[in-house]
């Protein structure tokens, strides 16, 4: 049975699709209803009790979907250059490694997955940034280095979590 949290971690897909249509309102409201989607399903999964290793996994890969359909749109617009893409990316290409290192130490299968702290920020701040360029604001070149410092943090973080089992 698919829960009212996952069903609403499943919209930000077709939310992102609202960036197909070149109009700075359908974008900036697909970015507020993804925004909302991803604070309400955590909540509800909480307060509901029906959190699952499923929905741990869902709920940040429909954030991913969303962002990365987004910025390719941007960057196709030629409104975002290719390194202000990966900058803010670079949390997930963090997380591409720890999966990696997971797989091959024969991990995965013990590691309970939860968000983390660095993830939930670097998400929220993918959000405004895409809001501020959206509205054709110019971000600061250091916005991107942080960014990427916050991918360094979360991968520091996954590696010093007591959720990496030592079996």
């Amino acid at each position: 049975m698919l829960s009212l949290s996952n069903s609403l971690s499943f919209l930000r897909a077709p939310l992102a699709f609202l960036f197909l249509i070149e109009n700075t309102s359908f974008r900036i409201l697909a970015i507020f209803l993804a925004m909302l989607t991803d604070s309400v399903d955590g909540y509800l999964a909480r307060r509901q009790r029906t959190t699952t290793q499923f929905g741990a996994i869902l709920d940040p890969a429909m954030d991913k979907f969303f962002v990365f359909f987004a910025l390719t749109v941007l960057f196709l617009e030629s409104k975002l250059a290719i390194w202000q893409a990966c900058a803010m990316i670079s949390r997930d290409f963090a997380l591409c490694l720890f999966g990696i290192y997971l797989s091959l130490s024969g991990r995965w299968g013990s590691y309970e997955f939860k968000a983390i702290r660095w993830g939930k920020i670097t998400t929220a701040m993918q959000f405004l940034i895409l809001i501020g360029l959206t509205v054709g604001l110019s971000v600061p070149i250091y916005v991107y280095g942080i960014f990427i410092l916050f991918g360094v943090l979360a991968f520091v973080e996954l590696f010093g979590h007591k959720r990496l089992s030592t079996n």
